[in-house]
Formats: structure tokens, C-alpha cells, sequence
């Protein structure tokens, strides 16, 4: 059989023989069965069916082809043509309820000591400080490591670069008794560190006044640094594998004993895991800007970082600069100059192409980083495409002529995602397909409803669209899931939450 020539069309017929024939490597294999299922998804007698509704007075979450319902104590799988039960936990008591959870999945290059850590778990925080990792598939536990008695911990966060995980305790808060009382409390809070696969413990740290200063108001470990936000409005990072090889006094192991516990074994109650990462003094600042509502995101390639400034003059700009020299980019602030109620977002691309995805109520921008490493000029954003919503070629004229000729000017302009026009929702990037999904709402007829645009990710060409059969109220939250051949709708209806399932399906015209 003659090579594979790049870039000839290949259509799915020939890439089944291909695979069958056993002549692609895994990589190519799967890369080969997303191009087939791409194929089929955009073709015309194809269509995303709605199959599966269900309510709950509860938060609904969706996960890797998981839905969780009753504060992940019911699991639904999305893998057949309509979700079915996956397992059912037993009822919880209020203390040992779930406060957070993550799902977790072991890398395909490895080999682990226990074939469990192979499978995919659930790792969840209950409100008794048990860290549970539970089988994905059935539920089952595997494992369990018991925090601290003296700290309540109540979120999970993933720190993927590093292959870790950070359980982060509540915020320690002066009340006004121990303030009038001359009491100060230092601990602001508390993480601890783990890494997965398997899950080991890295330490313990606290987060004190005394090394971090005043005004802590939230902490987060992401990239391999620790950032944390300050009540004026600045944000300052610092390198964590800095402060685990200076500041760690104990390597500890689950299940074994430990000196800091006098000789008591850690992750077990009511001992739970000591503070081995005790900061003395402050770790130099990597670091630090002044940005509205604390938020920072770094990315791009070469490195930059995107902030809002917390004066009111930059309200609605998004600067995008160098993290080496703090240079602003040409091109650098991004303003949508949108009169909406919801504002615009912005980030960094989730393929790791280092773009910048700019979402507004009418225009959506992908915009791009034109610089090198060692370039003496500033790097430049332009945009890579766009997309816009059809309102934009109609203008709504302030002013109304009525029935009688009489002539009615608006005090207002109509708002940029008022629900009477086509206005963007949200973007979802589907990685396997690499395709851009778009949720787009239009009221024209009384009543809100939405379609999924599909755009290519590398072109913006819109590829298809898919209506969604349940109305949609802008007035309350709504999350969309795209994974494969299905699309997960969550929406909250006043105290209720539903959760509306849609399939690729075949159809005949």
C-alpha cells in the first residue's frame, strides 16, 4: 500500500480500512477516530437530538461524560444513547456530606502499584475532613486520608501542570469581639498539597498575616506558583518549589508515622496531616500587579498576562502584556466598548496555542500573540478572526414613530445583549474535534431561546448549527457541556435545577 500523503482529503471509509489494517500508531489512532467522528457530526443527515431531562432541588454537575446529581451521591453516565445510572451512594449525614469534588484520571504513560490508580476516581472533600478517592465507574471507596481536627477545609483545586491537587481550608475571620478584645489571628488559612497518581501528600502550609502581610483574601496554586489576592486589589505570585525546598521540615508518607504528630501516623483521625511546610518569612515576590476583582491570567507564547487596572477610567479594558518586562503589547488594550448588563470576558485559549479568545455580547474575537523571546521591540496582538451575531447589520433607531405620528425618542439605547436580539452566551472548545461551540440566545418571538454555533477552531468557519428545543431564560445560570456526540445543557429554574441531555443522531428528510 502506498504512504499516507498529508493533506490529501481522506474520507471516513478509508480511514476505517486504514485503522483496520493495523498500519497507525495509537497516537495517530486516535487522532485519525476524532477526524471520523468530526465527519460524521458535520454531515447534513446528522442532527444533536435531545434525549434526557431530569430535575433536582440540588446543583447538577457534568464531568467527563458524568452528570452527578444529589450532591454526587447519584451518577449518571452519558456513554449510551441516553444517560443511565451509574451508581447510587448511600445517603450521607450533614457532617459527612460532600463539600467539593474532583474527578480524577490517571496518564496512559505510566505504571502504578495498584491497578485502582489506573481507573478513573472521584476525589471528594466531606465536611468532616475526610478526603475521599472513590472508583469513577461504581462509586466504590479506594482510599481515604483524614485532614485536621483543627482546620475546616472546603475546596479543591487542581494544580495540572505539576500533576497536584491543593485542599484549601475556610478563611480565618477577626470578629469584632476578638478585635474589641485586642486578640489578632495570624493563620488567615490553610492548604494542603497532594500529588495524584498515586495520591501522595506533599505538606501542609499556612497562610499567615505575619509572612504575607495584611488584607490576604483569597490563595490559589496554579502553574507552579502560589498566588495570592490582596483586599487592594493587587495580586503577588511566588514560586512554590521555592518555598517546598526551603521551607519543608518533614517529607511525610500516608500511613506512616511522623514527627510532627509525636509519632502518630499521618492521615488518620483524629491526627489528620501537620503543618511540615512552616514559612518564616516572606518568599520573594516573582510577581505583582494591581487589578480589578484580583484577576490576573497568564498564557500566551511568549509569556504574557492580561488585567484589567482597578481605576475607573479602565473599567471594560483588558490590557494584554509581556510577564518579562511588564512591556504593554501593541495593539495591547482590548475594549469591546459594549453597553450590556452582562460584562465581556476574556482569556487565553484552552488549546495552548497561546491565543486569546475575547468574548462580547455581538463580537467574538480571537486574537493572537506576534512576538519572540528575545526580541528587543514589543510583541503585537492582532486578531486571528471573528465572529459576530446578525444584530449588528440592524441598528435599533432611538427613535419611534406611533400610529398617530407623533414622534417618541428613547432615553437609552437598546443594551448590547438585550434578549429581543441575537447576542453570544458562551464559548465551549471542544479539544478532541477542535471545534469552537457558541451559544447564541434570540427572544424575537417572545420567548428566549438558543442554538449551538459550530465554528472551526482554526478558521472561525461556521460548520453547522444546532437549535436547542428547551427555551432559555437569561434571567437565570445556565452551563453547557459539548464532549464528542454529546451536549449537556444545566439550567437553574428558580430553587430547581434541570438537566437536558442532546445525542448525534441519524436522521432521514
Amino acid at each position: 500500500m502506498a504512504p499516507y500523503r498529508r493533506g490529501r482529503t481522506v474520507n471516513a471509509t478509508e480511514l476505517l480500512n486504514r485503522r483496520s489494517s493495523g498500519i497507525t500508531d495509537a497516537g495517530t489512532l486516535i487522532r485519525q477516530n476524532m477526524k471520523v467522528l468530526r465527519n460524521i457530526l458535520l454531515q447534513d443527515n446528522r442532527n444533536f437530538i435531545k434525549v434526557w431531562s431530569k430535575t433536582s432541588k440540588s446543583t447538577i454537575m457534568y464531568e467527563n461524560g458524568k452528570i452527578y446529581f444529589e450532591n454526587y451521591q447519584n451518577c449518571y453516565s452519558c456513554v449510551h444513547s441516553e444517560p443511565q445510572v451509574l451508581y447510587k451512594l448511600p445517603k450521607r449525614s450533614k457532617l459527612e456530606k460532600f463539600e467539593d469534588a474532583l474527578l480524577c484520571q490517571s496518564p496512559l504513560d505510566k505504571t502504578l502499584a495498584s491497578p485502582s490508580d489506573h481507573k478513573p476516581s472521584l476525589l471528594a472533600l466531606t465536611a468532616n475532613n475526610w478526603l475521599y478517592r472513590l472508583s469513577a465507574e461504581t462509586g466504590e471507596e479506594l482510599q481515604r486520608v483524614y485532614l485536621s481536627s483543627n482546620h475546616k477545609f472546603r475546596y479543591l483545586g487542581w494544580e495540572v501542570s505539576q500533576e497536584m491537587f491543593y485542599v484549601k481550608s475556610v478563611q480565618n475571620k477577626e470578629t469584632p469581639l476578638a478585635r474589641q478584645a485586642g486578640i489578632t489571628q495570624n493563620a488567615v488559612m490553610y492548604l494542603a498539597i497532594f500529588r495524584v497518581f498515586p495520591l501522595q501528600i506533599v505538606g501542609t502550609m499556612e497562610i499567615s498575616k505575619k509572612v504575607f502581610g495584611n488584607g490576604v483574601t483569597d490563595v490559589v496554586l496554579s502553574q507552579g506558583v502560589l498566588a495570592v489576592s490582596y483586599s487592594n486589589k493587587s495580586v503577588k505570585l511566588y514560586s512554590f518549589e521555592h518555598i517546598v525546598h526551603r521551607y519543608m521540615k518533614e517529607k511525610l508518607m500516608l500511613g506512616e508515622q511522623s514527627s510532627l504528630l509525636g509519632g502518630k501516623t499521618v492521615g488518620e483521625a483524629p491526627f489528620g496531616i501537620p503543618v511540615n511546610i512552616q514559612i518564616t518569612d516572606c518568599p520573594p515576590v516573582l510577581f505583582e500587579v494591581s487589578c480589578s476583582n484580583n484577576g490576573v491570567q497568564i498564557g500566551g507564547y511568549p509569556w504574557h498576562y492580561i488585567y484589567t487596572p482597578p481605576q475607573k477610567d479602565h473599567k471594560g479594558t483588558h490590557h494584554i502584556c509581556s510577564l518579562k518586562d511588564n512591556t504593554m503589547a501593541t495593539n495591547g488594550i482590548q475594549n469591546m466598548n459594549c453597553c450590556s448588563l452582562e460584562s465581556d470576558g476574556i482569556f487565553f485559549h484552552p488549546d495552548d496555542s497561546g491565543r486569546i479568545i475575547h468574548v462580547g455580547p455581538t463580537t467574538i474575537n480571537v486574537l493572537k500573540i506576534l512576538g519572540e523571546m528575545n526580541r528587543v521591540l514589543p510583541s503585537k496582538v492582532v486578531e486571528d478572526f471573528s465572529m459576530m451575531t446578525q444584530q449588528n447589520n440592524n441598528p435599533t433607531s432611538r427613535v419611534t414613530v406611533t400610529s398617530s405620528g407623533r414622534t417618541v425618542k428613547r432615553r437609552f439605547h437598546q443594551l448590547d445583549d438585550d434578549p429581543d436580539q441575537e447576542t453570544f452566551r458562551m464559548v465551549e472548545y471542544e479539544d478532541e474535534l477542535d471545534l469552537l461551540a457558541v451559544v447564541v440566545t434570540n427572544g424575537e418571538e417572545g420567548e428566549g431561546r438558543a442554538h449551538i454555533r459550530l465554528h472551526d477552531n482554526q478558521s472561525g468557519q461556521l460548520q453547522r448549527t444546532i437549535d436547542l428545543v428547551e427555551p432559555w431564560d437569561e434571567t437565570y445560570r445556565h452551563e453547557l457541556f459539548f464532549d464528542k456526540d454529546t451536549i449537556v445543557h444545566i439550567e437553574q429554574k428558580n430553587t430547581n435545577f434541570c438537566c437536558h441531555v442532546y445525542k448525534l443522531k441519524a436522521y432521514r428528510k
